[in-house]
């Protein structure tokens, strides 16, 4: 009878011990989770402001140029510099969305998070087994 007892209090001291490690590499990966979500939004945010400069400024430029090439030529065909011009800039417009697009298919996010959290099954699978 004294047997089971200790050995009832062993399983529920194991099984305490166990639960506590449990939720200290839960709460250890919801952190992570966090930092790393704050840190995406952040940096999300610094690309969009970047882009969005970037965007007006070479707007800006462009314009600036189409216009000086076009009365710099203006002799020849204007007509044909801005159809040259415009099949240039529709050159770099589809270069750029393809490399936008290439980088959206080879996006990772949370990819700490996730190696973390496959670890933690493995450990616990082999633990467990």
């Amino acid at each position: 009878m004294e047997e089971s007892t200790v050995s009832l209090r062993q399983l529920a001291a194991t099984s305490k011990h166990f639960a506590r490690r449990l939720l200290t590499i839960g709460g250890n990966r919801l952190e992570l989770l966090t930092v790393e979500v704050q840190e995406e939004r952040e940096g999300l945010l610094h690309a969009i402001l970047l882009t969005f400069g970037m965007a007006a400024f070479g707007l800006l430029a462009g314009i600036t140029l189409t216009a000086a090439i076009v009365i710099l030529l203006r002799a020849c065909s204007p007509v044909a510099v801005l159809l040259a011009l415009t099949g240039l800039y529709g050159a770099a417009g589809v270069c750029l969305w393809r490399r936008l697009t290439r980088l959206l298919r080879e996006w990772q996010t949370f990819s700490a998070s996730l190696d973390q959290l496959r670890k933690d099954r493995a450990c616990l699978e082999k633990i467990l087994a």
